[in-house]
């Protein structure tokens, strides 16, 4: 039989980077193929062309043993492939069957939408592949692991048989990954081919049947029987060494308060989602907040980097009340920020490197003299970024974009440590990054936290959590549940606070 996929001699050039250089791969039909490797490897490019979203410029492309040359996404749906990305694809104010719909409506007479049809075809799906879901639920009631399951549904609707799953556990609690395993080996057993990108090799190795290897835009390994490996050959493999760990350091927290939130409230249409949360944090101490993603975190840093008002309650910064001060007047006092989406949030990707470097910290030298910005110091400081955090770029003139997703987030961390921020905010600060760049950011973590930094960790990581922080609270519904250790604390305790299950069993 032939394999589902194939790909032979890939090459992919775009200016100043061989994105993939002769990539092969193949996927045989039914199993669960892992792609891994490190940030920049060739990994995301190549989904991107086997999804129609790119061209190649050499080799060969086959599905199911025939040649194809895909245009767009449409001929690889048409080729029945179909692509779930990390970044939920959903319209929040919609129903989970008019998102699974959306683009794909069948249609009755005068080309009204014949919502029976699709109602009874969604049901057929969902019962096929054993993935329940309520039709009539809006998306925004949905928790994570349900709008995944959603996105799911949505290629299997439109006829997929291959499906390419790009970092899909990246904000599940462990109960929810265990849930999506399950839903992937009922794939598996309908006949169904996955292709899964994945930065977590434990997981990897729980899930795959075979497994390929990309390094600086090549094949480096196929592994065909996972259990012969472990994640530290793995990591070996990707990029030169074993696989890194984010192990609990001895404790620096001090009796000085960095950061004082008391009785913080933050409102969204009336409906507090932040709702009475007191948080104090240390110099020298990380405060690690475990929640799944919508039940408050986001405004929580909102409120704390100035972006969102409090309805009630304060934050300080040591003994100065910053609660209604600019997000300028609070950077510029020392809050340090690493958002959770660094495209959106944290870079300019079309601008160049010393620009980004500067981004937050304009105003401040070496980036500026009086009101004008100082090229020769920002271009100095960014080499400096560049050389002790090892971000991997031709120059500081070069843009955002041309950097892979760890060197982009290296870039960010560095920017902030060194401005030398009193607290530093980091939201997911590794999300989305290979081994290598999240040893690098643990590191930078540490070594701050050792010099005494205060640093509000939000991260769905549990074992970053757990391996990163002095103590831990979980957020649920907007409210502050649980404060634990994270010497006793497990990544199964902390979902179970995180979705309520260990507060409904009586646990504290």
């Amino acid at each position: 039989m032939a394999p589902a996929i194939e790909l032979i001699d890939i090459t992919k050039r775009f200016p100043g980077v061989l994105a993939n250089d002769g990539v092969n791969l193949r996927v045989d039909a039914g199993e669960i193929h892992a792609i891994v490797g490190e940030n920049g490897a060739g990994k995301s490019t190549l989904m991107k062309i086997l999804y129609g979203m790119q061209n190649a410029d050499e080799g060969v492309m086959k599905v199911r043993g025939e040649v194809v040359h895909f245009r767009s996404p449409s001929d690889a749906i048409e080729a029945g492939i179909g692509m779930v990305h990390q970044h939920f694809m959903l319209a929040e104010n919609l129903s989970v069957l008019e998102n699974v719909i959306l683009g794909s409506e069948p249609t009755k007479s005068l080309g009204r939408i014949d919502f029976g049809a699709a109602r009874a075809h969604l049901a057929e799906v969902a019962a096929a592949y054993g993935l329940t879901v309520d039709a009539d639920d809006l998306v925004e009631s949905l928790e994570v692991g349900e709008r995944q399951r959603v996105e799911i549904i949505k290629v299997l609707y439109r006829g997929a048989n291959i499906l390419i799953l790009d970092e899909p556990t990246a904000v599940l609690v462990p109960q929810e990954v265990e849930e999506l395993h399950r839903n992937l080996r009922e794939l598996k057993s309908q006949g169904t081919t996955i292709i899964v990108i994945n930065h977590k090799l434990l997981e990897v190795l729980e899930i795959a049947d075979a497994i390929t290897v990309l390094r600086q835009g090549r094949t480096v390994a196929r592994v065909d029987d996972p259990s012969t490996v472990t994640a530290g050959d793995l990591a070996e493999l990707m990029v030169g060494s074993e696989l890194p760990s984010p192990d609990t350091t001895e404790s620096t927290v001090t009796d000085v308060v960095a950061l004082s939130i008391e009785h913080l409230t933050v409102l969204d249409d009336a409906r507090p989602v932040v709702d009475d949360v007191s948080i104090v944090v240390h110099r020298g101490e990380i405060v690690g907040i475990a929640g799944v993603e919508g039940n408050g975190q986001a405004e929580l840093i909102d409120a704390i980097i100035g972006t969102a008002e409090p309805a009630a309650g304060t934050i300080s910064l040591a003994d100065a009340d910053i609660t209604r001060w600019s997000v300028r007047n609070r950077r510029e006092a020392g809050v340090g920020y690493v958002p959770q989406d660094r495209h959106e949030e944290g870079l300019l990707l079309s601008a160049p490197l010393w620009e980004n470097a500067a981004l937050g910290h304009q105003t401040r030298r070496p980036y500026s003299r009086g009101m004008w910005i100082d090229r020769a110091g920002a271009h100095a400081r960014t080499d400096e970024i560049r050389r002790d955090f090892d971000v991997k770029s031709p120059s500081a003139d070069v843009s955002a974009h041309a950097l892979s997703g760890g060197n982009q987030q290296k870039l960010i961390v560095g920017r902030e440590m060194e401005a030398q921020p009193k607290v530093l905010v980091a939201a997911h600060p590794t999300r989305g990054i290979d081994v290598g760049a999240q040893a690098a950011v643990w590191q930078s973590i540490r070594d701050a936290r050792a010099a005494g930094l205060a640093t509000l960790l939000v991260s769905a990581d549990l074992d970053e959590l757990i391996g990163l922080s002095d103590v831990i609270v979980v957020m649920l519904r907007g409210r502050l549940v649980a404060r634990l250790d994270p010497a006793t604390v497990t990544p199964r305790d902390l979902g179970s606070y995180m979705t309520g299950a260990a507060l409904a069993q009586g646990q504290r």
